[in-house]
């Protein structure tokens, strides 16, 4: 027999809360604006403009899904080689990257989202990344661009520690660590926004991986970190912003496991 404790938490995985829900008292439905698409950026702080899809090699991403999905896998371990700021640039695009502006508040992703909601801001730490000093920076979607969040002394020890000592998430390339504002899915769904926050995010990572195999890379997805320790060590509240999820890439071994 299940406690309560079990029973709340598979209910959550449920879509119950549709009928319950009363939508006319969503944001959107009382004529609220929608949030902006990304977190505003400090205009002093340094940014990185991203090459875009017209300006990769010819043969960046080129193998074929076939051959991407059947070689995804979990990758611990990495060669330790630099990442090109093209295949930086191909993994944001891939993840986050923006098709076509909608409105103020709404984009069209290379990944699906609920309502075109889009909740996440995409942190990444660089250590290795072809002419990127090391440090820690956010993805601007609507520019295609990086800019620069803080440097942080002995980051690749702080990382690791804020994932419960996992080595392999300091020791990366580039370590991604998507953060969620819920209120962007909230303003539309209201009490129902928070499962299918948990499943954009399933959707982003998976792209990830195909996209990290497609480059000769790999990651590997890491749902087990501090919570309080990763918002202290990126700067978010833990409560309008905090991490969801992190991935740590690097360029591949063949004998990763």
């Amino acid at each position: 027999m299940i406690d309560d404790r079990l029973r709340a938490h598979r209910l959550f995985l449920t879509d119950v809360l549709r009928k319950q829900a009363d939508f006319s008292q969503t944001d959107q439905n009382k004529g609220i604006p929608a949030p902006p698409l990304q977190k505003p950026a400090d205009p002093e702080a340094t940014r990185i403009s991203l090459p875009g899809p017209k300006e990769w090699p010819s043969d960046l991403g080129s193998m074929q899904l076939i051959e991407a999905i059947a070689r995804r896998k979990s990758r611990r371990n990495f060669s330790g080689s630099e990442l090109s700021l093209e295949e930086l640039s191909f993994l944001l695009w891939a993840t986050q990257g923006i098709r076509q502006m909608i409105g103020r508040g709404t984009a069209l992703r290379n990944v699906p989202s609920a309502g075109a909601r889009h909740s996440f801001e995409t942190y990444i730490f660089i250590r290795d990344v072809e002419r990127v000093p090391p440090a820690l920076y956010r993805y601007l979607p609507v520019e295609h661009e990086i800019v620069l969040v803080q440097e942080i002394a002995d980051m690749e020890r702080s990382l690791s520690r804020a994932a419960y000592g996992q080595q392999f998430v300091g020791h990366a390339a580039a370590t991604f660590v998507w953060a969620c504002i819920p209120y962007r899915m909230e303003w539309r769904y209201g009490l129902t926004a928070h499962r299918v926050i948990l499943m954009d995010v399933g959707h982003v990572c998976q792209n990830l991986y195909l996209a990290c195999e497609s480059i000769d890379a790999g990651t590997c997805a890491v749902a087990a970190y501090d919570q309080e320790e990763m918002d202290k060590l990126i700067g978010l509240d833990g409560e309008e912003e905090f991490a969801i999820y992190v991935a740590p890439v690097g360029k591949r071994l063949s004998s990763s496991n």
